[in-house]
């Protein structure tokens, strides 16, 4: 199975932003114009993650979204302040390929996530899961780490899984931003709890820290945000010295020029 490298733009619009623990937000650049440098690197998706729409309690701007979409031409997903059915569908109209939840369906109505995947298809449906470590478990979280949830966060993704998620975007509040490795542990148990796809995000500090969680999660994605923005590393790199590593990844004829 190839593992897909996917960007992750973190956006506190008009701006791409990166945060630290989800705090501490730089500003990086405009979506668009880093969605088509990245989708020109060899990204195999890009995701959107609008980090303050909810909890600022702001409607999606959906002009952002179409804006950042045409520039685009491999699966893009949208999320950040989804809350009705109606999100999914304007959503869709305006370029998603896939769309995100999180808060409105871990905090008030998870049947949310049925009913979108009844409408739209397992395969459009994706949750992100903000876990935090406790001592004995994880714990979801919501609006960038800031809100407990109460939910474990292995019990909620078998849960999501059985209300027809198709996907699960992973991130760790206590790595997020930091550079220095991904949760392995967290991953892992996701990862082998259920059977649905598995996109990790949160903790990439250098090309190894990539390697080390393929191998030992083996998850279906990374995402990438801060060796991106920050320029450390394009995806051509990130892909290359992954296939020279023996870890199969996706590989367009102009990243091998």
């Amino acid at each position: 199975m190839k593992t897909r490298i996917i960007a992750k733009l973190d956006a506190k619009p008009p701006y791409i932003v990166k945060p630290v623990h989800f705090e501490g937000l730089r500003q990086i650049g405009l979506p668009f114009e880093l969605a088509k440098k990245y989708y020109e690197q060899g990204a195999d998706e890009v995701f959107y993650i609008d980090i303050v729409a909810s909890l600022y309690q702001r409607d999606i701007l959906f002009n952002e979204i179409e804006k950042t979409a045409n520039e685009l031409f491999i699966p893009f997903g949208v999320g950040g302040g989804v809350r009705t059915i109606e999100d999914f569908s304007k959503l869709f109209d305006n370029g998603a390929d896939k769309v995100v939840i999180n808060t409105y369906a871990v905090q008030e109505d998870p049947e949310i996530i049925n009913k979108a995947a009844q409408i739209f298809g397992n395969q459009s449906v994706v949750v992100n899961i903000e876990a935090k470590k406790w001592d004995t478990h994880y714990e979801c979280y919501t609006d960038c780490g800031r809100i407990k949830s109460g939910r474990n966060v292995i019990e909620w993704a078998e849960e999501v899984e059985s209300r027809g998620a198709g996907e699960i975007l992973l991130q760790s509040v206590d790595a997020d931003g930091r550079q220095r490795g991904f949760d392995i542990d967290l991953a892992k148990q996701v990862v082998e709890n259920i059977k649905i796809p598995v996109v990790v995000s949160s903790g990439a500090g250098k090309l190894e820290d990539i390697k080390t969680l393929i191998e030992c999660a083996q998850p279906s994605g990374v995402a990438i945000a801060s060796l991106l923005h920050y320029d450390s590393h394009q995806i051509k790199d990130i892909k290359n010295y992954l296939r020279k590593n023996n870890i199969e990844v996706s590989i367009w004829v102009m990243l091998l020029e």
